[in-house]
């Protein structure tokens, strides 16, 4: 493994050898106060990976939370999968169920945004001993078909792209609706985050294009019924963060929720689409304050995590 700091922040990268092979690449943030019992483990979207996290995880670990980041197979700083039908949801919650096994930990707070949301609300049902309380970022069992319509067509059109720039101006064209009015430092950092250098000097989406394939050949299929993956979640709390602009999670999709589960806990981000990037304030306030109740609470992590990994360089 190899110890960073990010500002005050120390965190461990750690590459961990699944089952079918692939090194998967995870960063484990350390609280930076007396431990919490917390561990808080964060999971990207379609297109995105652990960089979605790099402000929200220091923030968290400053608050006395272990935090856990992934990229799921195919993402940033994982391995590609040479088989592009394994890119499907159980085969990422198998990934986070393992990872979690092999980084010796006890039962995680889950906060998934999007496609993050629905491998936590797996795992609630397959593996509900990890899954303590859950955070959902702009999601749930009923999702609107115009935004994931929205969302399949652009996934696979990774680029390559001559300069920052304008891997931050696709961006823009393509995320622009969901985050109106922001500056260009905004979309130059949102670029950085979703996208790598390539060894000829251009630039291009952190992503493996093939997931493009497997998307398609998923929505080629009747549409699954997820509400009882999220009954899954009844049993423990749950906070939903909503873009209040969102088209992907709509006010009818929340109210299913709260049908499912009455005492669901919801704060809705204003002026933001899919997905929130939980740097908001509304965001922030909602997340700690749920944090701060006795939900969530670990039993094991105990700061010895070395069986299992493989170190990092």
């Amino acid at each position: 493994m190899v110890r960073h700091t990010h500002g005050s922040t120390i965190y461990e990268e750690r590459r961990i050898r699944v089952p079918d092979g692939l090194l998967l690449y995870a960063r484990d943030y350390l609280p930076q106060t007396e431990w919490s019992g917390r561990t808080l483990l964060c999971l990207h979207g379609l297109t995105r990976n652990s960089s979605d996290f790099d402000d929200f995880a220091p923030a968290m670990a400053s608050s006395g939370h272990r935090v856990l980041t992934f990229d799921m197979r195919g993402r940033g700083r994982s391995d590609k999968d040479p088989q592009w039908r394994r890119y499907m949801l159980p085969t990422y919650a198998g990934d986070v169920a393992f990872c979690l096994d092999t980084l010796v930990t006890g039962p995680c707070v889950f906060l998934g945004a999007s496609m993050g949301g629905l491998i936590t609300m797996i795992l609630a049902g397959t593996a509900p001993q990890f899954v303590s309380a859950a955070v959902l970022n702009d999601v749930g069992p009923v999702l609107n078909p115009a935004g994931l319509a929205r969302i399949v067509a652009d996934v696979g059109n990774t680029g390559p792209f001559a300069s920052w720039r304008a891997l931050a101006e696709a961006v823009e064209h393509t995320q622009g609706t969901c985050f109106p009015g922001m500056d260009e430092a905004f979309w130059q950092r949102f670029a950085r985050r979703v996208g790598r250098d390539r060894s000829d000097g251009w630039v291009e989406f952190a992503y493996d294009p093939a997931i493009a394939n497997a998307l398609a050949t998923s929505a080629a299929c009747p549409a699954p019924d997820l509400r009882p993956l999220f009954a899954a979640l009844a049993r423990v709390p749950v906070l939903v963060v909503r873009g209040a602009d969102s088209d992907i999670l709509t006010p009818a999709g929340v109210a299913e929720m709260r049908r499912i589960k009455p005492d669901l806990e919801v704060v809705e981000v204003p002026g933001v689409g899919h997905a929130p990037t939980l740097s908001e304030p509304e965001a922030m306030r909602a997340i700690q304050a749920f944090l701060r109740s006795d939900r969530g609470i670990t039993t094991g992590y105990d700061g010895d995590h070395a069986g299992g990994l493989l170190d990092f360089g």
